[in-house]
């Protein structure tokens, strides 16, 4: 996986998989098992775990790489999988007020990341990934670097944001140099960037915008780095900011990207523009924001009303 560039994220949800296939199958070898043991894994998931399409899916994946790319086998397609039943939901949206309310729970570092989300429809690792040199500040624009589906885009920086993104830049050039008069100051880089480019990792301009209180240990090469921020940090603060807004609704960080969207729409945007501002490979994912618009269910009058 890490001569493929995959993630550490993606590193750790495959293994945790393969490792579940084995302790289901009482420790046995996974070359002395194959395409039966691994639709009777993926079967038991949907029937007695109860598992949801996308999550099978992932188990397939993970599961189909150790064979093809570890063991080198070559599953037979397998046709008896008990497939898990996709479901279509709708996104959870707030009102526009209701987006105000929850952004004044919140402040500092906090409120610029959960800012950046809604105004310019980051998701939540998009934002915790955006180094300094992908902010424009003068030209209002965010580069998304290998955003989902290893794309890159273009999306909008706020205008209100600008001078609080500015002093978050300072902010973190300042640590960036206690951190380098300590002999320290990297960052990690993507791919075979560190090779090529020995110096870049302690260059401000790849420093994460919101960088982690602490340096950790890079997994890949056992150097201490400064890494970006948790992404529990803005769960949690975005979750406590809804209750104490006092909004009832499934709130979390995902659901400021949805309120961009939809609000976008509302305001007469034209689809194909949020589709890009948004990084959708196609129009039909971003459509599903025509179905929570204001003008949608809660525009009609039912003929309860007209009694």
């Amino acid at each position: 996986m890490r001569l493929k560039h995959y993630s550490l994220r993606t590193e750790a949800v495959y293994l945790g998989w393969i490792r579940r296939y084995i302790r289901a199958n009482g420790r046995r070898h996974p070359r002395d098992m194959g395409s039966v043991e691994v639709e009777a894994f993926l079967s038991r998931l949907a029937t007695e775990g109860g598992a949801s399409a996308s999550t099978q899916n992932q188990a397939l994946s993970a599961l189909l790489f150790l064979y093809r790319e570890v063991l080198g086998i070559k599953l037979p397609w397998m046709e008896n999988v008990v497939r898990a039943k996709r479901t279509r939901r709708l996104p959870t949206v707030l009102a526009r007020g209701e987006v105000a309310m929850l952004l004044r729970q919140l402040s500092g570092r906090e409120w610029l990341m959960a800012s950046l989300l809604y105004g310019g429809g980051l998701r939540l690792m998009e934002c915790l990934r955006l180094r300094i040199k992908d902010v424009d500040v003068v030209r209002g624009e965010i580069t998304v670097r290998e955003g989902k589906g290893a794309k890159d885009r273009k999306t909008v920086l706020p205008a209100a944001l600008r001078e609080p993104v500015k002093r978050q830049i300072n902010a973190t050039l300042v640590l960036h140099e206690a951190d380098l008069a300590q002999g320290y100051g990297e960052v990690s880089l993507p791919a075979a960037l560190a090779r090529k480019y020995p110096n870049a990792a302690r260059q401000p301009g790849w420093q994460y915008v919101f960088p982690a209180t602490r340096r950790g240990i890079d997994p890949r090469d056992g150097r201490e780095k400064r890494h970006h921020l948790d992404e529990k940090v803005l769960q949690r603060a975005v979750s406590g900011a809804a209750r104490c807004a006092g909004i009832l609704k499934p709130v979390g960080p995902h659901t400021l990207r949805h309120c961009f969207a939809t609000h976008l729409l509302e305001m007469g945007a034209d689809i194909r523009t949020i589709q890009e501002l948004l990084g959708h490979k196609d129009v039909s994912t971003t459509q599903i924001y025509t179905h929570v618009l204001d003008r949608g269910a809660s525009g009609v009058v039912s003929p309860l009303d007209r009694i």
